[in-house]
């Protein structure tokens, strides 16, 4: 297998034609690729409940600066329930849970809604079932979801001691994690509380389809978003490439490309991708307490079983008329050179990008991610309703499986439900039954949470 270090893309500026030689577009602007930013998780509001309101809310301020930014965020606190249904008076049995990867600052009712969303056919509540077996749940956000994630482990730093402070005599040790980066985030806070000698009092790590070894958002759709940034949006919202950009998303990603023009190894491109993992590694890459356990669960199987993605297949040819024109392929698997995007437009030029040594990462079994989908509904672009949803956070990451987060030298299809000891550096995990989408609350890893946090 070849190292993934060596993965890359190319660009080449040359003019194209397609197949029946039209010439590629000439005319005015271009509109807007699409207003807002799409390649990132959406939380899943539970419209039909009214909204659990807090019984407490922290202001916090990062317990550090990293690279002169010092995080600020909130914490949501809903009491659990003592034995009779009444809510406790203070913190005795805490829950510090973290939101992850997006553009701007948290929601957190809607991350309850999310967290509590029914599922199963008794349509029973993940956070309302913890909260009634006396868990107190501590939902953290952040002021800028897309910073450096140390500056937001910070902030998460702040919350575990505020829980410790607030917690009453006797009471339980924390729990802590987070969905998605939040996972990442709180692993990083409480491994540089060890390191540093601060007690953090966590009993269980909790992580929910986290990325602990990168996720993947395609290159070709990272392209895409660089290419057509310098067009006018009127809208004045988030442009797609500023979450691409974002200290978060070079820090998450396994693949990021700097712009749409020049050509480079993926895996190895962003200098804060390389410190990040520097900096877990410098920390002891993950709490070890002695005692603590360290739980996860992925929103992909484990059974070997990816996506309907298939790879090197054309997920769309949009035009507008007279003015831009972008034909999208899926992630090829491995291979030299091959095409993934053609890409032109009125004053922005022509841009054809192929990749090389990248896996099949679209179809690889994981936490879904409707990238294709979103970004074909803002254009008005005709989709195969299998290309909609690929793969964002593969299993082998979301259950940190021991391989190297550069060189990527792994089976993505790794039988997990039958992994031998010691091969993640996870104590124990829970994979889906089937590929749901990134942190979806179903009801095989909601019942197995539940059974590890209250058994």
């Amino acid at each position: 297998m070849a190292l993934r270090s060596e993965a890359r893309v190319d660009v080449s500026l040359e003019a194209w034609t397609d197949p029946e030689g039209a010439a590629a577009p000439a005319g005015g602007a271009p509109d807007p690729l699409a207003p807002g930013v799409l390649f990132a998780p959406a939380l899943r509001a539970d419209t039909t409940r009214k909204v659990n309101k807090p019984n407490v809310v922290w202001q916090l301020t990062g317990a550090w600066a990293h690279e002169g930014k010092t995080a600020t965020g909130t914490a949501a606190v809903y009491y659990g329930l003592e034995p009779d249904g009444t809510p406790h008076e203070g913190l005795v049995n805490p829950m510090v849970f973290a939101d992850g990867f997006n553009f701007g600052e948290s929601n957190l009712d809607d991350l309850y809604a999310h967290l509590n969303a029914p599922y199963g056919a008794e349509g029973r509540r993940l956070l309302g079932q913890l909260q009634a077996a006396g868990v107190d749940i501590v939902l953290l956000g952040f002021k800028e979801r897309h910073t450096y994630i140390q500056a937001n482990a910070g902030v998460a730093v702040s919350a575990i001691r505020k829980a410790i402070a607030d917690r009453q005599p006797g009471g339980a040790p924390l729990i802590v994690g987070g969905v998605s980066m939040g996972g990442l985030i709180t692993r990083y806070a409480l491994a540089r509380m060890e390191n540093e000698g601060e007690e953090h009092e966590t009993g269980t790590y909790l992580s929910y389809d986290s990325p602990h070894n990168g996720a993947w958002i395609p290159v070709a759709l990272q392209q895409l978003a660089y290419f057509f940034e310098s067009v006018p949006d009127p809208s004045g919202n988030p442009k797609q490439a500023e979450l691409i950009r974002s200290p978060a998303a070079q820090q998450l990603l396994w693949a990021w490309v700097e712009n749409a023009r020049d050509s480079g190894a993926v895996a190895t491109w962003s200098k804060l991708r390389r410190d990040f993992l520097q900096d877990l590694k410098d920390v002891g890459w993950f709490p070890s307490k002695p005692g603590m356990r360290r739980i996860g669960v992925a929103n992909g199987t484990g059974d070997t079983i990816g996506g309907p993605v298939q790879p090197d297949e054309e997920v769309f040819d949009w035009t507008r008329p007279g003015l831009a024109r972008a034909v999208l392929r899926t992630q090829p698997a491995f291979g030299q050179m091959q095409e993934v995007v053609r890409m032109s437009a009125v004053l922005l030029g022509y841009r054809t990008s192929r990749t090389s040594e990248i896996p099949p990462l679209d179809g690889a079994p994981g936490g879904t991610l409707a990238s294709y989908g979103m970004l074909a509904d803002a254009l008005g672009a005709t989709i195969d309703e299998r290309h909609r949803s690929g793969c964002f956070v593969p299993s082998v990451s979301a259950v940190a499986l021991k391989y190297d987060p550069v060189t990527w030298d792994v089976d993505l299809k790794t039988d997990l439900n039958n992994l031998p000891a010691g091969r993640s550096d996870l104590d124990a995990f829970c994979c889906d039954t089937t590929n749901s989408e990134h942190s979806l609350v179903t009801e095989t890893l909601a019942e197995w949470i539940l059974a590890a946090l209250t058994d």
